[in-house]
């Protein structure tokens, strides 16, 4: 058989499989990786915004359940009683039916949610107040560098608010567009480029909520996650005191040979770490490095290991970001790691 028969010869049965089956199970699987324990869920608000985004989605769907259950009501009516040889078709006025089961009663629906998504966007729009504590968000790729309003210092990919009051956040992007977004808390705001954007975010019990860039920002957009932690009145308070001080001094002497391979290295012209002759602006503040509960914006987990891979070669870890490999030293990689991690 000739080149040109074999590939006019018709796929068979097992060959279609191999070739669909694959296909088949990512398209089955993909939409159920989003059902992991640990992925941020709107229909499990913990705030007063993403609560309003969770009574409009179980409205709609509830609206949707009984429409769908009354068309397939009507529909094995229909295939059951209606089929039989002495079916008598009524000629009456069908466009009575169609007017009010298809346009009058859609219309009415569709109202009645427009009104109350009015409500909701009203109040997911209202202003927390001036006594609000102010948080300035800036979307880099691919990372997000969080400062408090009347605080000198910053960090990066982590927020912290106090339980049970709204903090506003201010949002800007440094290069191109990001969305902001944390599910349990509250729906999405787009970062737009030459413009300030507000929102707000409130938590009723202390915890964790992890939220994400939801507009396509380029190859790391995945990896650009941050943290929102919630915690008690006085921890907060803590938490920017700590920000507005000098990073821990070394305690060690691994700690200190660190700090002197980091200032006098590559490093300081790229990161600040406050206190020290560290002051560049291109990358993230690492002055509580130690402390966040990832590195790369949710790349990696925050330890010794990936802290060390990262340093080497950050584009193994998350290719296409700013930082290129780093001409560490063998012998001073792990100082420069204990002096990183001793920075909370």
């Amino acid at each position: 058989m000739g080149t040109t028969e074999a590939a006019q010869t018709p796929r068979t049965g097992p060959d279609r499989r191999r070739r669909t089956g694959p296909a088949v199970a990512a398209a089955t699987l993909l939409p159920l990786a989003g059902c992991a324990s640990d992925a941020p869920s709107a229909l499990d608000p913990a705030g007063a915004g993403a609560q309003r985004v969770e009574g409009l989605w179980w409205l709609l769907f509830w609206i949707s359940v009984v429409v769908f259950v009354e068309v397939l009501a009507l529909l094995v009516w229909a295939l059951i009683f209606r089929r039989g040889a002495r079916t008598r078709v009524r000629h009456g006025q069908p466009l009575r039916f169609v007017t009010i089961a298809g346009a009058g009663l859609p219309l009415v629906i569709l109202v009645a949610v427009y009104g109350v998504s009015l409500r909701d966007l009203a109040a997911l729009g209202t202003d927390p107040g001036p006594d609000a504590p102010t948080v300035e968000v800036t979307g880099h790729k691919w990372w997000w560098e969080v400062r408090y309003e009347g605080v000198a210092g910053a960090t990066a990919n982590e927020i912290h608010i106090p339980v049970g009051e709204r903090v506003r956040v201010r949002l800007r992007t440094a290069d191109v567009l990001h969305s902001f977004w944390v599910p349990q808390l509250m729906p999405k705001t787009d970062l737009i480029a030459g413009e300030t954007r507000e929102t707000w975010l409130h938590a009723d019990r202390p915890g964790e909520y992890r939220g994400q860039c939801a507009e396509y920002c380029g190859l790391q957009h995945a990896h650009m996650a941050l943290m929102v932690v919630a915690v008690p009145r006085p921890e907060f308070d803590a938490r920017l005191a700590r920000l507005a001080a000098p990073a821990p001094a070394p305690s060690t002497d691994a700690e200190r040979r660190g700090q002197q391979a980091f200032v006098q290295g590559t490093c300081a012209a790229c990161h600040t770490v406050r206190g020290t002759g560290a002051q560049g602006r291109v990358g993230p503040d690492l002055s509580d490095v130690g402390s966040r509960w990832s590195l790369g914006a949710g790349a990696v987990p925050n330890d010794a290991g990936h802290l060390g891979g990262w340093i080497a070669n950050p584009q193994t870890v998350k290719p296409g970001n700013q930082m290129p490999p780093q001409p560490v030293d063998a012998a001073r990689l792990p100082d420069l790691i204990a002096y990183l991690r001793s920075l909370d």
